[in-house]
C-alpha cells in the first residue's frame, strides 16, 4: 500500500516504538499523550475558576475565594510518529468555555469587570495547537517516579511556567515586566488492574482508564482585561479530566456547542506544527497577530 510503514501500518503510527518500550512507568506515561494505535483520544476536563486576591484587596467588588466561573471542555490528543524514526509527539488541541458559577452547562458570552464596571466578551480556551515533542523513544525510555495508593498507579507533574510575552511577542497584556508566570501542577491516577493490563508486551487498544486533577494558579486572563501591573490577585483555576476513547463520547450539549462554534476541535491535528497557550491564542485570534494591541482590544470590547 503506498506510503505503508515496513510493519504494515501508517508511517506515522507509533504503535510500532511503543512496543519496543519495556519501563511501566514510561508505558502508563505514554498512554497520557495518546493511544498507541495512533487514533484520537479525549481528555474531558470539567472545574472552577476562583479569584485569588492578596489581602482580600478588592472586596467587595471582588473577593477573594469567589468562584468567577466553572470551566467545560476537552483535549482532543493523538500519538504520531514521526515518519521513518522512532521519536514521537503528542499532538493536540484544547477547547475549554467558561460557564455560568451556578449552571455549568451554560456558557457564559459576557462577563462584568467590576473594577472598571464594563463588560467583555468571553473568549474560551482554544488552543490550536497543543503539541510536546519529539521525544526519542527507545527501549531504554523511562517515565515519571510511580506511587501505589490504595488500589491506583499515581504519578505527577507539576510545571513551573514561565514566559516573556513581552520578548516573544511583542505585547505585554498587562502583565509585571511582560512575564507570563503560572503554576500547572497535575496527578495523574490509573486502576492497577487497568495499570496491569496496559503494560503488557504489545500495543494496547483504545484509551487507558486515566483519572486527573488539575489545578493552576495563573494571572488574570486576558479577556477580563485586568492589568496585573494594576489590579493585585490572580485566578486558580482546580478542575477534573477523565479520559474518553473520542470525541464521540463527548456529552451532546458540549459537542452541539463545539460544532455551532468550533468545529476544528473535533478532531487532533495531523501533523506537528507551532502551538499555542491561552495567551498566544488570544494574540494570534483576537489580536491578529500583533494587529491590535491588548489594550485597543479591551478599550474596543469593553460596554459600559
Amino acid at each position: 500500500m503506498p506510503g505503508a510503514a515496513a510493519d504494515g501500518g501508517a508511517p506515522t503510527d507509533p504503535g510500532p516504538v511503543y512496543k519496543t518500550v519495556t519501563d511501566k512507568s514510561a508505558k502508563l506515561s505514554l498512554q497520557t499523550f495518546g493511544r498507541p494505535d495512533g487514533k484520537d483520544m479525549v481528555f474531558r476536563i470539567s472545574g472552577s475558576v476562583y479569584a485569588n486576591i492578596e489581602g482580600n484587596s478588592l472586596d467587595p467588588e471582588l473577593r477573594h475565594g469567589q468562584k468567577l466561573f466553572n470551566i467545560e471542555g476537552y483535549n482532543i490528543r493523538r500519538l504520531y510518529r514521526v515518519p521513518g524514526t522512532t521519536q514521537l509527539y503528542q499532538l493536540s488541541r484544547e477547547i475549554v468555555f467558561y460557564t455560568d458559577p451556578a449552571d455549568p452547562k451554560h456558557v457564559v458570552r459576557t462577563w462584568k469587570n467590576p473594577v472598571d464596571g464594563k463588560t467583555y466578551p468571553v473568549v474560551p480556551i482554544n488552543n490550536d495547537t497543543v503539541n510536546f515533542g519529539p521525544f526519542p523513544i527507545t527501549s531504554s525510555y523511562v517515565g515519571p517516579p510511580l506511587q501505589r495508593l490504595h488500589d491506583e498507579t499515581v504519578w505527577t507533574s507539576d510545571i513551573p511556567v514561565r514566559t516573556d510575552f513581552g520578548a516573544t511577542l511583542g505585547e505585554r497584556f498587562g502583565l509585571v515586566g511582560g512575564v507570563y508566570a503560572a503554576q500547572e501542577m497535575f496527578d495523574f491516577s490509573v486502576d492497577d488492574r487497568e495499570a496491569a493490563a496496559r503494560t503488557k508486551p504489545g500495543v494496547p487498544s483504545g484509551a487507558m482508564k486515566t483519572k486527573i486533577s488539575w489545578s493552576r494558579t495563573s494571572p488574570w486572563a486576558p479577556f477580563m482585561c485586568l492589568a496585573e501591573t494594576d489590579v493585585r490577585g490572580q485566578l486558580t483555576y482546580h478542575a477534573r479530566s477523565w479520559s474518553l476513547s473520542s470525541y464521540a463520547d463527548i456529552e451532546p450539549w458540549l459537542r452541539a456547542e463545539v460544532e455551532k462554534s468550533h468545529p476544528l476541535y473535533k478532531a487532533a491535528p495531523g501533523a506537528p506544527g507551532p502551538s499555542e497557550n491561552s495567551w498566544t491564542s488570544f494574540y494570534n485570534k483576537q489580536l491578529g497577530k500583533g494587529a491590535t494591541t491588548w489594550a485597543s482590544w479591551c478599550a474596543a470590547n469593553g460596554r459600559a
